[in-house]
């Protein structure tokens, strides 16, 4: 065991301490919506610790308590049945009243709390990777039918997830509750007149700039190889749209470099800016005029509802729980995945039509205010832990 970052916890202190155990505490959605939910809720109703199998960045600063114990077990790649050995010494030092898992690669980790004596426990589905991206891989839906049982409640963000788990995995539809993820509204909020925030390279943004963007992982499963495609096809339609178009991508990941390659020999390298991974996201979406996520596979996207929330429309591919978010032509438009032409005259579609961007942007926010507040995702977690934990008594 190694990497500890703040004091020990133990069941005799009051109140009941939550586990979260995650893949990697970085940037991403999942992980964001970890941050959010131990920052929210309110302290004297749960005390929270996380587990990392293998690590996390300095993401973690942006928890904003300061009694949360973080653990990273730096997993080895492949089987580390070591890593079963340490996380139940950590279950039985900690004595924690529920262990929340989430995903596929956190799952076994139920059966280790179950062992170690935890009597409440949550695993949640906040979306599948590039390997299973329809969740109809046998070998892992057999790994998950026999973990099952030890899981007194699932949690998923979507809809699409929610049937999944019950038409696929076979949990019982009474365990499960469906939660949407809150977004920070007073944190994005949309820019106002044409005035962007004067951050980026030099010169990189002209006066009469339209810009699109993304934010997330840059990985396999989000796709964006097809995002600069698209960005490219439209990009050399005409001078004009070389002077104005400008691209920036918000993240880190292994496709970065595949991403950088296809741009080289262009004539666009600059004007595509990739920012690596930043905490000033809200103000990078500022600066954009639409949001694209060209994702393979998703649950619910903290990144689609962050852009909502700041007045951005979407384009978004028709996959998982986009088809929750967006209503195409309403706040944004869904296209198909991999589809880059699609995208690409999307884009030109709200390059020549200014005010639906601004029409789509607004019912976008109005969207947000209305059906994905952080108080409705507290509430909704809150209602969890507690009969799960009343549950174990």
């Amino acid at each position: 065991m190694a990497g500890v970052i703040g004091p020990p916890t133990g069941q005799t202190e009051s109140p009941p301490l939550v586990v979260h155990v995650v893949h990697h505490l970085g940037v991403g959605g999942l992980e964001n919506g970890v941050v959010n939910l131990i920052n929210l809720m309110p302290p004297e109703r749960y005390r929270h610790a996380i587990v990392c199998l293998k690590g996390y960045s300095d993401f973690y600063k942006r928890i904003n308590r300061k009694d949360v114990e973080i653990v990273a077990l730096n997993k080895r790649d492949g089987n580390d049945f070591g890593l079963y050995v340490s996380l139940f010494r950590i279950f039985r030092r900690m004595q924690p009243a529920i262990v929340h898992t989430r995903n596929l690669a956190t799952m076994e980790g139920q059966l280790v709390a179950s062992a170690a004596g935890v009597r409440a426990q949550v695993h949640g589905e906040h979306g599948r990777d590039v390997f299973d991206l329809h969740g109809k891989n046998r070998k892992y839906n057999v790994l998950r039918k026999v973990i099952c049982p030890f899981i007194d409640h699932f949690i998923t963000v979507s809809k699409d997830l929610q049937g999944w788990l019950i038409e696929t995995v076979g949990a019982r539809p009474s365990s499960i509750r469906q939660i949407y993820n809150g977004v920070d509204s007073v944190r994005f909020y949309p820019r106002t007149a044409s005035v962007r925030p004067d951050i980026g390279p030099a010169g990189f943004i002209p006066d009469n700039a339209f810009v699109i963007g993304s934010v997330g992982r840059i990985v396999a499963v989000k796709d964006y190889p097809t995002l600069i495609r698209a960005f490219l096809k439209f990009f050399r339609s005409a001078p004009e749209v070389r002077e104005r178009l400008r691209l920036i991508l918000v993240g880190e990941g292994e496709s970065r470099h595949a991403c950088m390659e296809m741009l080289r020999g262009t004539g666009a390298e600059n004007a595509v800016w990739f920012t690596g991974e930043r905490a000033d996201i809200a103000d990078l979406m500022r600066m954009m005029d639409v949001f694209i996520l060209p994702s393979l596979g998703e649950g619910i996207s903290n990144t689609i509802l962050e852009a909502m929330s700041g007045g951005l429309p979407v384009i978004a591919t028709r996959v998982g729980g986009n088809n929750e978010l967006v209503r195409d032509g309403v706040t944004g438009t869904l296209v198909a995945a991999g589809d880059a032409d699609a995208i690409a005259e999307t884009i030109e579609w709200y390059y020549r039509n200014p005010q639906i961007c601004i029409e789509q942007g607004q019912a976008a926010r109005q969207q947000v205010e209305e059906n994905f507040s952080m108080a409705a995702m507290i509430d909704g977690y809150l209602a969890v832990y507690d009969k799960v934990l009343a549950g174990s008594h």
